[in-house]
């Protein structure tokens, strides 16, 4: 005999990245920065672990020979990398709830006062903890303030103005990536500086000490040598990283951007097109009532 499963609920609680890695969790789409950097610490070590036992090439050289700079590329990078990745899970966490209905079956439903208390149950049916839902905050926060708001104009500035913080709130959420962004090339800058600094000094002990010996000239031009590989491949790397990144940023931003604009949809649908108003009669609208304010019933 088959039995109707109940759908798990949703719970962000539960399925929060963070949250299941034992830690407080930021909410909504904003990540905390002390679980990338646990993680970020870890592949560094495991990066560097791993060149040690790869034969001798240029590529272990690019890591392991041109100074600090590469190893604060690496750790910097990929602790932007995991503030991203991790940034794309609770954005993924956000967006289920848009896939579950709220409103009840029946295609004549009109939201009223009377009927939001349906919806609202409807919603803590589908999530544990909606107002840890940016989507089901927004839409609770409304009905529960449906008696104040004498208009559908009032319930449509109410989602306004909760979508705006939402944008900002998104927006701060980036200072810390956009931080790491900036830090990286000028990493590479620093390492080239460094690398030029090292390739003329050598150069000028090179012209001092060699006199008219090539053989010593030419085997005291390997540091110099040496200095403008540093110079030249601490930017390269960090150029890569930044570019890699900026582009990953990129995607992630738009991908928060579409969930704020599939949020506001959602609201707008199943929200205010199902809110049922009616007009008073003319003989009982004030003489400076605006004709175009529906009340709500």
């Amino acid at each position: 005999m088959k039995t109707n499963k109940q759908p798990r609920k949703l719970s962000w609680l539960r399925d929060d990245f963070e949250r299941r890695f034992g830690f407080e969790g930021e909410r909504y789409v904003k990540v905390g920065a002390l679980l990338p950097f646990i993680m970020a610490a870890f592949f560094t070590v495991a990066f560097y672990v791993v060149l040690v036992f790869v034969p001798d090439c240029a590529f272990k050289r690019t890591f392991t020979e041109r100074g600090w700079t590469q190893h604060a590329v690496v750790a910097l990078g990929s602790w932007t990398f995991f503030l991203l990745w991790i940034k794309t899970r609770k954005i993924k966490l956000q967006r289920a709830p848009l896939k579950l209905p709220i409103l009840p079956n029946d295609p004549d439903f009109a939201l009223t006062v009377k009927t939001s208390d349906a919806v609202i149950a409807q919603i803590a049916r589908n999530a544990e903890s909606p107002k840890d839902f940016l989507v089901y905050r927004r839409i609770v926060q409304t009905l529960s303030n449906l008696r104040n708001l004498g208009r559908v104009a009032d319930v449509d500035a109410l989602f306004r103005s909760q979508a705006e913080q939402d944008e900002s709130v998104s927006e701060t959420s980036y200072s810390l990536i956009t931080g790491f962004l900036w830090a990286i090339p000028i990493l590479g800058f620093v390492g080239t500086v460094i690398g030029l600094s090292s390739a003329i000094g050598n150069f000028t002990g090179v012209l001092a000490q060699s006199g008219d010996d090539m053989g010593q000239l030419t085997e005291a031009l390997k540091d110099v040598t040496s200095g403008l590989s540093t110079a030249f491949e601490t930017t390269l790397v960090a150029l890569s990283v930044a570019l890699a990144l900026q582009l990953f940023a990129t995607f992630v931003r738009k991908s928060e951007e579409t969930l704020l604009d599939d949020i506001t949809e959602f609201c707008a649908t199943n929200i205010i097109t199902k809110i049922r108003v009616e007009n008073r009669l003319l003989s009982s609208i004030p003489e400076n009532f605006d004709e175009d304010s529906d009340l709500l019933v």
